[in-house]
């Protein structure tokens, strides 16, 4: 396990900070760009707000293989007259995460007919944001504002934008020079995000499964992941100094990846949807605060990984992992949360999939687990590591 993180999952620090700072000032010159060409007189525009946020394994420290691929945070600025409207008790949404609306208020629609027509929908007789309209605004504006930024960047690097229906647009970054020492080809994915206060956000849901199954438009998927920014340095300021909490996260992530090639269709897929990043955080932060944080010393790495990959097979079982921000009473006070999350309803992450799906996820877990020193052998070949290329 020990080879298998050090040859094929650590990420160079190095890497990775060049990386990291080479993403920062691109996405800032293009996220400046917009906002400078975004902005309308009066209150009833659409525009960003012209800061980002970092969020992913990349800026947590749990990245595993290659500092290749990014998540941003790009927040905008709204009118003032939509309200959040949780929807999990109308049964409306996909099963397992929280969803939210953005309503407007009584009368505004008529007063803002202009914003209405160009960003709402009708849900349930009344005009709701739509995350499907704004995702389209907010990719058709990155792209007018690209030429600005391309020809800034020209000597330093060529930069892309792609986008796929539904899905947030992402930029390719692919350095001209010694300025990532690698030459690490990056691809950074630009999220369009509502701020809803206290670092937390809104972004639009993104379609799942083989086909991309249809959620609504009108409905928005909460992001809490500044809160687990601060989780996660809570836990480095606690734990011991060489603890291996983050270091089981991507062992196991490594594991997850490789037992996934000898996998049929359609479980393939469900394996890697059941055992989400999300998921296995997930599962970390709720063993993490079991039990005393000394335990998690580096020298008790192997009984550490078996006591996850045991409370995850039992989480499956019983099928049952809840979202462990969402109206939880256990998180420690030094890591203040927003009281929008502290009065959320508890959402079961794994209640979009069925017992029979679960029960065998469940005990293809034990055997990767039992079969880890085997499975690392045969998939650990070039031929096996190559990236899944990006839709």
């Amino acid at each position: 396990l020990e080879r298998f993180h050090a040859r094929q999952l650590r990420v160079s620090p190095h890497v990775l900070g060049h990386s990291k700072a080479h993403v920062g000032r691109v996405v800032a010159e293009l996220v400046r760009a917009a906002k400078a060409q975004g902005l309308q007189p009066g209150p009833l525009a659409l525009s960003l707000r012209g800061d980002f946020v970092r969020i992913g394994s990349a800026y947590e420290q749990h990245k595993v293989r290659s500092p290749d691929c990014f998540d941003i945070l790009v927040p905008l600025r709204l009118p003032p007259h939509l309200e959040p409207q949780p929807r999990r008790a109308d049964g409306l949404g996909p099963c397992g995460a929280f969803v939210c609306g953005l309503r407007a208020r009584d009368g505004w629609t008529r007063r803002c007919r202009p914003f209405t027509e160009g960003f709402c929908v009708e849900l349930q007789g009344r005009s709701h944001l739509s995350s499907g309209l704004v995702l389209r605004w907010f990719q058709g504006h990155l792209q007018r504002c690209l030429g600005a930024v391309r020809y800034r960047l020209q000597e330093r690097c060529r930069v892309n934008l792609s986008a796929c229906p539904g899905h947030p647009p992402t930029l390719h970054i692919l350095p001209c020079s010694d300025y990532v020492c690698c030459h690490i080809s990056m691809a950074v994915r630009l999220i369009p995000a509502i701020p809803l206060g206290d670092a937390l956000y809104l972004t639009a849901l993104l379609p799942e499964g083989p086909h991309g199954s249809l959620v609504p438009e009108a409905l928005w998927g909460l992001n809490a992941s500044r809160q687990e920014q601060r989780l996660l340095g809570w836990l480095k300021e606690q734990a011991p100094a060489a603890s291996c909490h983050l270091k089981c996260l991507q062992i196991l992530k490594g594991l997850r990846d490789l037992r996934r090639h000898g996998l049929e269709e359609p479980f393939c897929s469900q394996w890697g949807r059941v055992l989400s990043s999300y998921v296995l955080k997930t599962a970390l932060f709720s063993l993490l605060l079991q039990g005393p944080l000394e335990a998690w010393d580096e020298r008790f790495l192997v009984e550490r990984l078996e006591d996850l990959v045991l409370y995850l097979r039992d989480c499956l079982r019983k099928q049952v992992l809840m979202d462990f921000f969402l109206g939880n009473t256990s998180i420690p006070e030094a890591v203040a949360l927003p009281r929008f999350l502290k009065e959320a309803a508890p959402v079961n992450l794994l209640s979009a999939f069925d017992g029979p799906t679960l029960d065998l996820v469940a005990f293809q877990l034990i055997s990767t687990w039992i079969q880890a020193p085997h499975i690392i052998r045969m998939y650990s070949s070039p031929r096996y590591l190559r990236p899944v290329p990006t839709p």
